[in-house]
């Protein structure tokens, strides 16, 4: 789902900004909790700053006595991992503090999961608050997350891409083979009706949504290469998703393929491009929007997610285990069958992670937005509304139970910067 990452994908471009002015985002991370650890590379120092090549110190000592835990990310400006129980602590200091502002809108994308339940439960007994966001307007929430996202972007980004084809493109496949046929499967096995066949098969060939870059920071997994997979894969959409759902359930109802790919043109794509060009172009505008944008995607994300839920109450009321059953089971299969298929490429355990949740979580909303403008049938959409509660707390579940185990300290590194 495209959803609360915009905070996080925020804080880890301006990581990677090469031969930018320093933001207070940079050293953000460096403030929440949870455990990190160092490689065994001299000196053992977390660079915090602009990337600068001048060759200057602009980090603090990483050190591996008791202390308050930090997340690193693997970056260009970062030479520690997330991969010990054992933390550094970086010391106290003007520029590493965060701002009240800062603090709050790290908590309430944190928090991702309790709004989705708080909104889950507005929608079902409530869906007059959250139903007014009907599909004019839920197009735009979802093109404004879109140019979020693409805001956080840069043309190194994709270059990166190209460096570490192997790592992106075993997260593509995951994502457009494996989760498209794990739907195909489920759907014919339990033997749901055309139209809900229909709607898991098309959750299940959506792009990876937002969310899964903050479930990866949580994870300790790869932040920057979920953001990457989240990238390729949002773009990917534009074909993958269309195709695959014409190939997959065309036989059960008819698919405009021509259709879903316009409207995935439209509401993906060119938001992102420009969200792209505007950062690449206007550095210091975006500068500027880019301390809204998170806090105005966490209310957007709860939005999205609640109001497809209120726009299928009813049916979630009369016919609730018949469609959680195989929509929770999609989504567990696909964060088993992601990380298990990193593993056995031979992956370390943080990029098995990240693959798993991208595996996983998928942008749902799309999905909701694709079944209600291109197929005459109601319950098309259903799976997709159920979808973006399973994914979200499936996905929140899954970060805190890797949180709570710590990566091992020779883990392998499999994203070249």
């Amino acid at each position: 789902m495209a959803v609360t990452s915009s905070s996080v994908a925020s804080i880890s471009k301006v990581l990677r900004r090469d031969r930018r002015s320093p933001s207070v985002f940079s050293v953000a991370f460096s403030r929440l909790p949870f455990s990190a650890g160092c490689r065994s590379r001299p000196p053992p120092l977390v660079v915090l700053g602009s990337g600068s090549s001048s060759g200057r110190n602009d980090g603090f000592p990483c050190s591996t006595a008791s202390s308050p835990l930090v997340p690193v990310l693997r970056s260009r400006q970062v030479l520690c991992k997330a991969e010990l129980n054992v933390s550094g602590e970086i010391p106290n200091s003007p520029a590493a503090e965060m701002s009240q502002y800062e603090r709050i809108v790290e908590l309430l994308t944190t928090l991702f999961p309790v709004w989705v339940i708080i909104g889950t439960i507005i929608g079902i007994y409530k869906p007059s608050m959250v139903t007014w966001l009907e599909t004019d307007l839920f197009t735009l929430g979802l093109g404004f997350l879109m140019l979020s996202m693409g805001l956080t972007l840069t043309f190194e980004d994709f270059r990166r891409c190209m460096r570490n084809p192997w790592t992106v493109g075993v997260g593509f496949l995951a994502q457009y083979l494996v989760k498209p046929l794990l739907g195909f499967v489920i759907a014919m096995t339990l033997k749901l009706s055309a139209s809900l066949a229909t709607g898991l098969i098309l959750v299940s060939c959506c792009p990876g949504g937002q969310a899964s870059n903050v479930a990866t920071y949580i994870s300790k997994g790869n932040v920057a290469l979920s953001v990457l997979m989240t990238t390729c894969s949002t773009i990917g959409a534009i074909v993958m998703t269309p195709l695959l759902t014409k190939l997959l359930a065309g036989q059960l109802v008819p698919v405009d393929a021509a259709g879903l790919a316009i409207s995935t043109f439209q509401v993906v794509l060119v938001p992102t491009i420009v969200g792209v060009l505007a950062n690449e172009y206007f550095p210091k505008f975006t500068k500027r929007i880019s301390t809204l944008t998170p806090l105005i995607g966490v209310i957007l994300t709860t939005l999205l997610c609640a109001s497809p839920i209120g726009q299928v109450a009813e049916v979630l009321k009369s016919q609730g285990a018949q469609l959680i059953i195989p929509v929770a089971f999609l989504h567990v299969a696909a964060f088993a069958l992601g990380y298990w298929l990193s593993r056995l490429s031979t992956f370390g355990e943080s990029t098995s992670r990240t693959i798993s949740i991208e595996c996983g979580m998928q942008s749902s909303a799309l999905g909701f937005l694709l079944a209600q403008k291109h197929f005459t049938n109601p319950l098309v959409a259903v799976p997709s509304a159920v979808s973006v509660v399973c994914m979200a707390l499936g996905g929140s579940a899954l970060a805190v139970f890797w949180r709570n185990r710590p990566i091992p300290a020779n883990d392998k590194d499999d994203f070249q910067e």
